[in-house]
């Protein structure tokens, strides 16, 4: 007999469908029609990237209801719910909050004691590696319905061929909806998992390249995550071309660094601003990536995620939602009792 489909909610931190976000259309008609789930979407209402696990703590959330439609998702955009009219596929809810918000409204507001798996994603551009990750409002989205105690997965597509071409998108679907399916049937264990003792979360990472067209597809497996750091995120810009920046921004994605904040903003030559004109303190996210992404795969720790990306592969990292400790034996040195981890020093 046939396991009851779960009944999941996706969400993402591109927003609702366009060129910001054009993977969410197709990956849910693929989750409802190949898998034959039952899918709740809840969105942020605009694009949200980079946002991590944030809750705005002071905003109001609300929300509309959106139709999408065939062949790309675009829709109707109303203030109530309403019956579906010909040609619209499904109800959507869009929030004006973070992915984290919608994650967690969708849990405890929307659809309590619903909900068995939440999908984040699938995110435009990779998420690989420590620094991505704990920016990531895709990765942020599945770590709030994590600490609910929820199933979670989070989804992305690195972008490696600019532009993607979209005859790479439903191949890219098809494998996901197969991986994560496969997930849902072997969910892994983990002996400190806030759920049952399973696997918190886990984080896919699909390449977009060519051989997703190939017979073969891509290889898939397990890795961990690259612990790495930043460089400059910001770049400092005068007065002067303060609201020509408003109206300008870099492509959400952590695989941004071929589309150049200056191209958009324009031809003109980089604005050098010294200590003495710092004083204008005008800055645009504008972040230097040269270092994290499109690396020869010997230079990253074999078996990472970022490896696993640069290669080609698929990525598919189990994820614990906390931060990472050091091994107890580094911290604790004269050993486990209590009153050994009780400070001696002076104060």
């Amino acid at each position: 007999m046939a396991s009851k489909p779960p009944t999941v909610v996706l969400t993402n931190d591109d927003g609702p469908p366009g060129t910001e976000s054009p993977y969410i259309f197709g990956f849910y008609k693929y989750l409802t029609r190949t898998l034959g789930w039952n899918v709740r979407v809840v969105i942020p209402n605009s694009q949200k990237s980079w946002i991590g696990k944030a809750y705005q703590i002071k905003d109001i959330i609300q929300g509309h209801f959106y139709y999408p439609r065939d062949p790309d998702g675009m829709g109707e955009i109303s203030d109530t719910s309403r019956a579906l009219k010909e040609g619209e596929i499904a109800e959507w809810i869009l929030l004006n909050g973070t992915p984290a918000t919608c994650s967690n409204i969708s849990l405890h507001n929307l659809y309590p004691g619903e909900i068995d798996l939440v999908l984040s994603g699938p995110n435009l551009g990779r998420n690989t590696s420590s620094a991505f990750m704990l920016s990531s409002g895709t990765i942020g989205a599945a770590m709030s319905s994590a600490l609910s105690q929820t199933r979670s997965i989070a989804l992305s597509y690195g972008t490696i061929v600019y532009p993607t071409p979209p005859t790479f998108f439903d191949p890219a679907h098809a494998l996901s909806v197969k991986i994560i399916g496969y997930l849902w049937d072997n969910w892994g264990n983990d002996e400190a998992g806030l759920r049952n003792g399973e696997i918190d979360l886990y984080s896919i990472n699909v390449p977009m390249v060519q051989e997703l067209l190939s017979e073969d597809g891509l290889p898939i497996v397990w890795t961990r995550v690259w612990r790495n750091t930043y460089h400059r995120l910001f770049k400092p810009y005068s007065q002067k071309r303060a609201k020509e920046l408003q109206h300008a921004s870099p492509q959400a994605g952590p695989d941004s660094t071929r589309t150049s904040l200056e191209e958009t903003v324009s031809q003109e030559a980089e604005e050098k601003v010294s200590p003495t004109r710092i004083g204008d303190l005008v800055f645009k996210f504008s972040p230097d990536m040269s270092s994290l992404i499109d690396l020869p795969p010997s230079s990253l720790p074999e078996g990472s995620d970022s490896w696993a990306v640069e290669k080609g592969w698929v990525s598919v990292a189990p994820i614990r939602a906390s931060f990472g400790e050091p091994p107890e034996e580094n911290v604790f040195v004269t050993g486990g009792r209590i009153q050994d981890r009780i400070w001696k020093m002076k104060l």
